[in-house]
């Protein structure tokens, strides 16, 4: 049974700090791109940061030396840590896994990030 299950969200103050996490289960995540996405109230999902099976990583520009993109392959589990938190950055966070090859894509069912004073 494939799983992709994101935690690691909650409430934190501009400029601080939350590292996500998003474990995967019944597939084989090496094989697997891995993509963070977000959706804030009101728009449309964007995504925040990529990191490919090798490890090359690509970011938004809006979390360009702010947010760090990487993944344990021994583990199944990719993480995001998110530094200098805007409020701008508030969203549910969703994580996405796509085959290199072929079709099969999997999506979690977010983790709210909410940065607030």
């Amino acid at each position: 049974q494939v799983q992709v299950v994101e935690s690691g969200g909650g409430l934190v103050q501009p400029g601080g700090s939350l590292r996500l996490s998003c474990a995967a289960s019944g597939f084989t995540f090496s094989m697997y791109t891995m993509k963070w996405h977000r959706q804030a109230p009101g728009k449309e999902r964007e995504l925040v940061a990529t990191i490919a099976i090798l490890g090359n990583t690509n970011y938004a520009e809006s979390v360009k030396g702010r947010f760090t993109i990487s993944r344990d392959n021994a583990k199944n589990t990719m993480y995001l840590q998110m530094n200098s938190l805007k409020p701008e950055d508030t969203a549910v966070y969703y994580c996405n896994a796509r085959h290199v090859y072929n079709k099969y894509e999997y999506w979690g069912q977010g983790t709210q990030v909410t940065v607030s004073s």
